[in-house]
């Protein structure tokens, strides 16, 4: 059974910086790939960033330059360094695993494995 758990979430400043983590446990999938992706209060879940288990990486626009996600496979732990934090990132911050994945696109709906969520907030 596939478990995600999301940790590092927190309150910080405009312009700070927190990393989040992911730890996976329960999956053997050689290929697949692993996700953030946030939602605020009254918006849709978007993607943040992605990363393949050959080590491709994407990223959302709004966070290019200033977030970066990684990967420990041997800790099988996904993280996500987030930087010069602005308002507008405050969401509930979600990791995502898609089994079996050839390439990631940052679409929720391929994802079939998702965390509860840790909560990011910025404040001015």
């Amino acid at each position: 059974q596939v478990q995600l758990v999301e940790s590092g979430g927190g309150s910080v400043q405009a312009g700070g910086s927190l990393r989040l983590s992911c730890a996976a446990s329960g999956y053997t999938y050689s290929t697949y790939c692993m996700g953030w992706f946030r939602q605020a209060p009254g918006k849709e879940r978007e993607g943040v960033a992605a990363i393949h288990s050959r080590g491709s990486t994407s990223y959302a626009d709004s966070v290019k330059g200033r977030f970066t996600i990684s990967q420990d496979n041997d800790k099988n732990t996904l993280y996500l360094q987030m930087n010069s934090l602005k308002p507008e990132d405050t969401a509930m911050y979600y990791c995502a695993l898609e089994a079996k994945s050839w390439y990631c696109l940052l679409r929720s709906t391929r994802f079939g494995y998702w965390g509860q969520g840790t909560q990011v907030t910025v404040s001015e």
